[in-house]
């Protein structure tokens, strides 16, 4: 190997913008037609599980049915319950739920912070840190995430 190789300087991500653009390409896998949300599980930097937003698993999704929400023109942040799809972090949790993955201590990385139902069950996952690219209209999650002890970071360059 050459001199001028071993004093090469190499330009690598910090782990929380690595695990951040994992979410962003698999955010690229969502059906919603409002919006495409990614998340990635990370412990010990390690990736347990992903997830994106999508009608559940043999249904059809928005982009064939249309979005309900929008029919009833339902603002972003409200009445969740009338949505067709699981959260993105809804999902990557129940893959860890499938395939028998503890979450506890670990991370979760997102393209939009968690609404309040996703966040009351990454307190009750027990994951400890959420990272995430961009603000979601939910103040009630942020409550109860703060709430709970659990760090939030938003990314500096979202």
């Amino acid at each position: 190997m050459s001199k001028k190789t071993l004093n090469k300087k190499i330009s690598r991500p910090s782990w929380d913008e690595y695990f951040l653009s994992i979410a962003k390409l698999v955010a690229e896998r969502s059906t919603c037609l409002r919006r495409q949300v990614g998340a990635v599980i990370v412990k010990d930097k390690r990736i347990l599980t992903t997830g994106y937003n999508g009608a559940p698993s043999g249904l059809d999704h928005c982009d064939k049915t249309g979005c309900m929400r929008e029919k009833l023109n339902i603002p972003s942040g409200e009445r969740h319950e009338l949505c067709r799809a699981l959260h993105a972090e809804m999902n990557a949790m129940l893959q860890a739920a499938q395939y028998g993955i503890s979450l506890r201590d670990s991370m979760i990385y997102c393209t939009n912070q968690p609404c309040i139902i996703c966040a009351k069950m990454i307190i009750n996952a027990g994951i400890r840190r959420v990272v995430v690219l961009s603000d979601y209209p939910d103040e009630l999650a942020k409550k109860f995430l703060k709430e709970a002890d659990i760090e939030v970071v938003v990314a500096e360059n979202s």
